[in-house]
């Protein structure tokens, strides 16, 4: 792991280094690229692929193809079922990675070695350097980071899995450098428990209210969810903070003795002083409230999460929003070099010694929907991408992936001397699919944004929403569920048909023309909007987390394909609309 005289030199010459990094963009994608082939082109699988020996870059383009996790599962299967690494990668694997996709219902198992994980290290570092630069006095206080994680799961091989920050945070890594300047203590961190530990983070936070001066967590989702935690808990978390004790429900060892050396004394004052902030009619800027010397609020907000956006402005009183990174379990991609971008701007620049890149260009037909057929055109290297271009980013990595589809589309928005910017527009999925109409994630995201803004100067919130497809008649017809409530306060909106019909409107009108020309001619029924009550995501995030899926990686699901999360979401609806039964 990265010791402190490498952490402290990353710091010390990490702007030299960025600039080393984006300006010989060919010569060290074909280096990196080298690399791995002098390590790996022995193993089984590569090995089949230069039946001369001769393993050279110009050969591994020509020879290797564009793959799948489906074409490397096998390989992966035998590993995690004892075999040998080496008849995939020549580094010794120390821990498989869940990915947040599936393969046949199971999480994919991405291979790690050493190796890879400092290069990750060393793009987090570069990123938090990047941020800390934009924000004078960052350095003088500390982190409330909201973090957890899920239990590790082990295969026959006996080489354990788990999601890449249930690693990251049992690491030396992790303890000797970033958690000393978090307000929470590593046990709360650690504890299995997200509850447990969500109660006692935001306690520790609170006791250290003026020392505070960052906010975050990994995504978004989790702060919305650490909101929506202080509304149901805050009047106990005062009475923690008022008597000095700490609640008969905290167990955990770890999280209990960790308490018990910083809930030492009973602190009335802090607890009026608390308990007014929170007793407040509107909760607009409660975060800056409570933690008045804080710079940012540090979490993913691109993708996916871009729907949290609003909610974090609002809460967070117009800090500023900062998406640090763009990662994946299959590698790093990139880091964002302008911090203070607006949400909606926000570019990454690639890294270029984290993984070899190639580029699948992606077409976009008159509606700017993405096409979902495969391309014919050549992969392109990273030198070679062209601004305002879509395309599929295909990586090979020193831990045995070669020439894989991570299945994210991205658009070139600029260049940072060589190396190119991007924007995350999708994962590279259809999400809703009825008879031949496919709307992607951004279709959906892109109609939604515009539908949403006839209800902010209402007052009203879209929280959190999701969709799917209900083929259970004929013809079917897609269906959003959405969790609204009054800015600043809980209370469920006053619903107005004639508005919420109008949101379903605006939503149709956004989808393309395939979409259209089959809703008007009757092959799919008028879209549905059920609204739910708040909370009701709450309760979908704890079904998927008691699924497996880790509360710090936890990304609401865009459409749902389990009937169970679909019954989630139902249960808690208190009203439904429809488009006009004729459009277009």
């Amino acid at each position: 792991m990265a010791s402190e005289k490498e952490i402290k030199e990353i710091y010390e010459n990490g702007m030299n280094i960025l600039e080393d990094l984006t300006n010989n963009v060919q010569e060290i994608q074909e280096q990196v690229l080298q690399e791995i082939l002098k390590s790996n082109a022995g193993t089984e699988y590569l090995s089949r692929f230069f039946p001369n020996g001769e393993a050279d870059n110009q050969s591994f383009k020509t020879n290797v193809p564009i793959i799948t996790y489906e074409d490397i599962k096998p390989y992966i299967d035998r590993i995690a079922n004892g075999e040998t690494s080496s008849i995939l990668l020549a580094y010794r694997i120390i821990q498989f990675l869940l990915s947040t996709g599936t393969s046949g219902g199971q999480p994919k198992l991405i291979p790690m070695t050493a190796e890879s994980f400092e290069k990750r290290m060393s793009d987090l570092l570069l990123s938090d350097l990047v941020t800390r630069k934009c924000f004078s006095g960052s350095d003088e206080g500390k982190s409330l980071y909201l973090y957890f994680i899920k239990p590790e799961m082990e295969t026959p091989s006996g080489l354990k899995a788990s999601f890449f920050t249930t690693f990251y945070f049992k690491t030396e890594s992790f303890k000797n450098g970033l958690a000393k300047f978090c307000t929470s203590p590593i046990d709360t961190i650690l504890c299995l428990d997200n509850k447990q530990s969500m109660f006692c983070q935001l306690l520790t936070g609170l006791l250290q209210r003026d020392e505070v001066v960052r906010f975050g967590s990994t995504f978004a989702s989790v702060l919305a969810r650490t909101i929506k935690f202080l509304e149901d808990y805050w009047r106990e978390l005062c009475c923690n903070i008022r008597t000095g004790y700490i609640s008969d429900w905290i167990i955990d060892p770890g999280c209990k003795n960790a308490m018990s050396l910083i809930l030492t004394r009973p602190n009335p004052k802090l607890a009026d002083s608390i308990q007014q902030i929170f007793e407040d009619k509107s909760w607009e800027g409660i975060i800056v409230k409570l933690w008045p010397k804080i710079k940012y609020i540090h979490c993913i907000i691109t993708g996916s999460m871009s729907q949290y956006v609003s909610l974090l402005e609002f809460y967070g009183g117009g800090i500023p929003l900062v998406s640090p990174i763009y990662n994946s379990s299959e590698s790093s991609f990139g880091i964002n070099l302008k911090p203070l971008s607006k949400p909606f701007d926000v570019s990454y620049t690639f890294l270029l010694n984290t993984a070899y890149f190639e580029f699948l260009p992606v077409g976009k037909d008159g509606e700017g929907k993405t096409q979902e057929t495969w391309t014919d055109d050549e992969p392109v290297d990273l030198a070679n991408v062209k601004l305002g271009r879509y395309y599929e980013v295909v990586v090979t990595t020193l831990a045995g992936l070669y020439r894989y589809r991570v299945g994210d589309v991205h658009k070139v928005t600029g260049f940072r001397n060589k190396s190119p910017q991007f924007q995350f527009v999708e994962r590279r999925n259809v999400v809703l699919s009825i008879d031949v109409d496919k709307t992607t994630e951004e279709d959906l995201s892109k109609a939604i944004m515009k539908a949403k803004l006839i209800l902010e100067p209402l007052g009203i919130m879209l929280t959190t929403c999701s969709s799917y497809a209900d083929t259970s008649l004929t013809p079917g017809r897609y269906v959003l569920f959405w969790e609204l409530k009054m800015k600043g306060r809980n209370d469920l909106p006053k619903l107005d048909a004639k508005i919420m019909e109008q949101c379903c409107c605006i939503v149709e009108e956004s989808f393309d023309f395939t979409y259209k020309s089959h809703r008007k001619g009757g092959a799919i029924s008028a879209l549905e909007l059920r609204v739910v009550k708040h909370g009701t995501f709450d309760e979908l995030m704890d079904f998927y987390v008691s699924k497996g899926v880790s509360v710090a990686q936890y990304k609401p699901p865009s459409c749902l394909k389990s009937e169970e999360a679909v019954k989630i979401l139902n249960s808690g609806m208190v009203g439904k609309f429809f488009s006009p039964k004729t459009m277009f």
